[in-house]
């Protein structure tokens, strides 16, 4: 468990690093904090950063076995739970902006302008706010006052009293992933058929631009199947501890830090404008510390 929990800190302060280079490059360049695909690219890396440090601060503790307040567990519980949501939700919408760059051409100023931008980012977050207020809601009309002021090692799974909760998690997570899954097939396939009917230069464009969906739609991929993973792992938890830690464990390494890798190689390393404005930010670093 020590090696496994030692790799995890170097995946998770590795990624951070990442994430926070490509953040300050998006602000060296007016360009990008007003288009929207940059914009939405840059809630990913936010959100990811967020999530990753406080999942790992929950990790330390439980791994440590360390008792907190269970205000404030539920405090950095209601964060994660928001967050485990806005990237999905993000890519869903990064993927509706490619479908209509592609097969609306005309539309995608009036539809991606910086203002419908920020409606956008605030509409992903009330959508990614629903499953947690539903199951807080049902939380605190079960929870007893006192229990508020108790000391627990914090999980997910203090919060689930009945076992109904956790079927109903279950229900509101599966929901969420058919409704993006039709989202990226349905984008997909009008962008495919877009992509064979055009020409030259544009049928170039077009079919990079349908490469990008489907990185993508291979990353939402796996942050969806990430809402199984709790599923699964109450599941494995009623056969064997052990397996059930063998399990979060894996489910952890690829649906929660996996994806949250791959958000760099889609942006940071395809895009070109991106990409020089990265490395030119990195060569200024290097030079200024000769």
């Amino acid at each position: 468990m020590n090696d496994k929990f030692m790799l995890i800190q170097v995946f998770v302060v590795l990624f951070l690093c990442i994430n926070l280079l490509l953040i300050t490059t998006f602000f060296t360049k007016e360009f990008f904090y007003t288009t929207i695909r940059y914009v939405l690219f840059a809630v990913t890396l936010m959100s990811d950063c967020l999530f990753l440090f406080l999942t790992n601060i929950l990790l330390l503790l439980t791994y440590y076995g360390y008792t907190i307040q269970m205000w404030l567990c539920l405090t950095i519980y209601i964060v994660v739970s928001l967050y485990i949501f806005v990237t999905p939700v993000t890519l869903t919408a990064m993927t509706l902006e490619r479908y209509v760059a592609i097969c609306l051409p005309l539309r995608h100023a009036e539809l991606c302008s910086p203002r419908s931008t920020l409606h956008g980012i605030l509409i992903i977050h009330i959508l990614s706010s629903l499953p947690c207020i539903v199951f807080l809601s049902i939380f605190f009309a079960s929870a007893s006052y006192g229990s508020y002021s108790q000391g627990r090692v914090c999980t997910v799974e203090i919060f689930i009293i009945h076992r109904w909760q956790g079927h109903l998690k279950s229900a509101i997570n599966q929901f969420y992933f058919l409704i993006m899954c039709i989202t990226i097939v349905f984008a997909y396939v009008k962008k495919t058929r877009v992509a064979k009917a055009a020409s030259g230069e544009d049928k170039k464009s077009t079919w990079r631009g349908l490469r990008t969906v489907g990185l993508h739609a291979f990353q939402l991929l796996l942050c969806l199947i990430q809402l199984w993973c709790p599923f699964i792992e109450a599941a494995v938890l009623q056969i064997n501890v052990m397996l059930f830690i063998n399990v979060r464990y894996f489910n952890y390494i690829t649906f929660i830090l996996a994806p949250r890798c791959l958000s760099p190689l889609i942006y940071g390393l395809r895009d070109e404008m991106f990409f020089h404005a990265l490395k030119r930010l990195a060569l200024c670093g290097l030079r200024k510390k000769h």
